[in-house]
């Protein structure tokens, strides 16, 4: 993958296989390309060179299968916590000249009722769902966005540095809810993070890359599977070992808290 003119590369010799129902963190320092991966996999940009497959196809635009949530609240701050988590499946599934139908209230109230099981699962309350986003704090906008992504029900869930902007505490509960949420889905889940230890306590897997030489694009450097069995002390082990590589190639900035 290449930006520029002239080009430049960023991601070079790339070869993944994802198994359905893995939770994947990618771990990388800023710049070698975590967020371009996942702009790939969503489908907003192509690759230059090779083939991004989902079930041995390519898709070339985001479609319902591949959910995003990103850095910055995708929120639309004129529609409330409830017409936000809807308004996917809504735009996608009416027309126009069924707005007015059986049908179309019949499947508006289905929408509605989903998402209020989403907005219990995320652990908000029913009263949230009149409010707009600037009454929300910043982890109860981050948990709508979540729901907005679940609610097209995506066998693929993007993260991209989702709990970066919150506070310790509000990020540890997210990090319960979104392990959680993947247990009760078995959706497929790829997250970004700069975060050594976050990406230990969420992830079955964790990739890191690593950006090459000038001319090159980031490769894939470590390719480490996490056992649910793991103590704390194997975890502590794990994230050391990735911190001493990430000193010696500066590859992870690594934060000391979850």
């Amino acid at each position: 993958m290449s930006y520029g003119t002239p080009a430049r590369a960023v991601l070079d010799r790339i070869d993944l296989a994802i198994e359905e129902g893995e939770f994947v963190c990618v771990l990388g320092q800023t710049g070698c390309g975590k967020s371009t991966l996942l702009r790939l996999l969503l489908g907003s940009e192509h690759p230059t060179e090779g083939r991004i497959l989902i079930d041995g196809r390519e898709h070339h635009q985001p479609d319902r299968t591949r959910g995003y949530v990103p850095q910055k609240y995708a929120l639309f701050p004129d529609k409330t916590v409830l017409d936000n988590i809807t308004f996917g499946p809504e735009v996608s599934e009416f027309r126009l000249w069924r707005r007015w139908t059986s049908g179309f209230r019949r499947r508006r109230i289905e929408l509605r009722r989903q998402a209020l099981d989403y907005l219990r699962q995320i652990g908000l309350c029913e009263a949230d769902q009149r409010k707009y986003p600037d009454q929300l704090s910043g982890g109860m906008q981050q948990r709508v966005a979540i729901a907005q992504a679940l609610m097209t029900k995506p066998r693929i869930l993007l993260m991209d540095e989702a709990f970066s902007a919150l506070d310790p505490g509000t990020r540890k509960e997210m990090q319960r809810l979104i392990r959680s949420l993947w247990q009760a889905t078995a959706t497929t889940v790829v997250f970004v993070t700069h975060n050594t230890q976050e990406s230990l306590r969420l992830a079955t897997r964790v990739i890191v890359l690593a950006k090459g030489s000038s001319e090159q694009g980031s490769r894939v450097r470590l390719d480490v599977r996490i056992s649910d069995s793991s103590t704390e002390h194997e975890i502590s082990q794990l994230a050391h070992h990735l911190e001493s590589v990430s000193e010696q190639t500066n590859l992870v900035q690594a934060v000391s808290t979850p």
